[in-house]
């Protein structure tokens, strides 16, 4: 039972529905909207507070793609929390594979830099009780029907880790819908390392699925985006079955995730082989490196790499 909660990114979209519902269960207590901008996260608050009748959010400012800013924040977390989401992320845009401060390209720093910073302070600080939840994707074992091939690395080891996070990897051809597959990828193994050296806590990694609603087709080229906007989210996607759901259904992924027993630490729970909604299943019983705990280790040191 989770009576706090922390919510990376969760002014809009996905975070901020995820909010919400959390918000409407007995036994929360507190909602903690981790946000980059004051206004923005004010205008949440104050509809989430109408929506559900509850006053039991806060803010706290803070960018996931920043170290300091992280650090900081965590300064301003004064009490234990149960559980955090690591909602902040998406595919970025133009600037994925510019390079920030930490060496990181920007498509990394933002779906993981500091998200493993904000769960190792609150960890070194004792300030987290019981669950971490970060959202993967299905793009890393792949999706046949839609082209998305699975990731495919042919080592996992660190530096090759690594060459994902600072982009050299992908050499002078920089595809953001690829390389973001294989950024996922990365904060997925973390996550799995996670669960085996903290054995108390519950790390759970969880695909949003294809979620209507959400901010991820801005974030693409302008054909790619028109394309996914007008005509295979609405047209494509429903006749195909299984590969499109609301809002809600992928914030209730969240909230089960780190509510429902039946999703365990150390699992990467999403949609079925082949699918992008429908029923969760664990992904490692057909996508294999998942179970493979030196490739989880490897990413967790190829991140920390990064942090100083």
């Amino acid at each position: 039972m989770n009576e706090s909660i922390l919510i990376t990114g969760a002014n809009i979209g996905l975070g901020k529905e995820t909010a919400r519902q959390l918000a409407l269960k007995k036994e929360t207590k507190k909602v903690i909207l981790f946000c980059r901008n004051q206004a923005k996260a004010e205008a949440a608050k104050k509809d989430l507070e109408a929506q559900t009748g509850k006053k039991i959010f806060e803010i706290i400012i803070g960018d996931v793609s920043d170290a300091n800013s992280v650090r900081k924040a965590v300064e301003k977390i004064k009490e234990p929390i149960d559980a955090v989401i690591l909602n902040a992320g998406g595919m970025v845009g133009k600037t994925a594979a510019k390079l920030t401060p930490s060496g990181m390209n920007e498509l990394a720093a933002t779906n993981i830099l500091g998200h493993v910073i904000l769960v190792d302070e609150l960890i070194k600080h004792d300030k987290l009780r019981k669950a971490v939840l970060y959202p993967s994707a299905e793009a890393v074992p792949g999706v046949k029907m839609l082209g998305m091939k699975p990731v495919a690395m042919k080592t996992s080891s660190v530096d090759e880790f690594a060459a994902v996070l600072d982009g050299t990897y992908f050499g002078n051809k920089f595809d953001v819908t690829q390389a973001y597959g294989y950024v996922k990828y990365v904060a997925t193994m973390w996550m799995l390392s996670m669960a085996r050296k903290y054995p108390e806590l519950k790390f759970v990694v969880v695909s949003p699925g294809n979620t209507k609603g959400t901010l991820a087709p801005d974030n693409l080229p302008p054909a790619m985006k028109f394309m996914l906007k007008n005509f295979m989210m609405p047209i494509v996607f429903p006749l195909m079955g299984e590969m499109v759901h609301k809002l809600e259904v992928g914030a209730k992924r969240f909230v089960d995730g780190i509510s429902d027993e039946r999703y365990k630490s150390g699992v990467f729970y999403a949609s079925k082989k082949g699918k992008l909604s429908g029923d969760m299943v664990d992904q490692s019983t057909f996508f294999a490196p998942l179970r493979n705990s030196t490739f989880q280790d490897n990413a967790d040191k190829a991140v920390h790499r990064f942090i100083k």
